[in-house]
């Protein structure tokens, strides 16, 4: 906690970002009958019926000093999506960047094995080589600040029925364009003078 704590509060440095990742999966419904648009006095209708068109994932990785963020909507959430959807944050979105800081939960395909499974062992090294992983605690992604950027993300965007994966990529770039224009960044407070007030009395000595 400590760790992840500590990052949070260095000084903005462009060079060092601080990137949180988590994924969202997301279920792909569509109206089995077309919904009754809205009309002075009277609002839109939906029926509760639906059909199911499978899943899909979005990957979130957000720099939340820096109010910049990165999406990518997958059919599938494997090692292979994670290190590519890597490969492409490092190559083109943090290029200028020494060392890129990645706060990330412990699932299984946030491990470097990943771009050892996805690419050449030369292709691999050069990516890992920029990337510094940092693991939430067990039982504490909470401190991982993608998951406030995801619940925006569903508020604005995807917490409703969208059926298939094109319009659910089309609706999440349009809604990380405008985030990224406006710059939204996320107010962290929670710091370890706060943890230790909190939580102390469940430290072990």
């Amino acid at each position: 906690m400590y760790d992840v704590l500590d990052l949070y509060e260095e000084d903005y440095d462009p060079k060092r970002p601080i990137i949180c990742l988590d994924e969202k999966p997301k279920q792909l419904l569509e109206d089995k009958r077309k919904p009754i648009p809205m009309k002075p006095g009277s609002p839109e209708k939906y029926d509760y019926e639906y059909i199911r068109n499978g899943t899909a994932n979005i990957f979130v990785a957000v720099e939340f000093k820096a109010g910049k963020r990165t999406t990518q909507v997958t059919q599938r959430r494997t090692m292979v999506d994670f290190a590519q959807f890597m490969k492409r944050f490092v190559i083109e979105k943090y290029s200028e960047a020494k060392v890129i800081r990645v706060i990330a939960d412990n699932l299984n395909i946030h491990k470097e094995k990943a771009f050892y499974e996805t690419f050449s062992e030369d292709e691999a090294k050069k990516i890992l080589k920029k990337i510094e992983f940092h693991y939430t605690p067990k039982h504490a992604s909470w401190l991982n600040a993608a998951e406030i950027e995801i619940s925006v993300m569903d508020e604005e965007c995807t917490d409703r029925r969208i059926g298939d994966i094109g319009m659910l990529n089309n609706e999440v770039a349009a809604w990380t364009k405008r985030r990224n224009e406006n710059k939204k960044k996320i107010n962290w407070k929670f710091t370890k003078k706060i943890a230790d007030e909190k939580m102390s009395k469940y430290y072990v000595s």
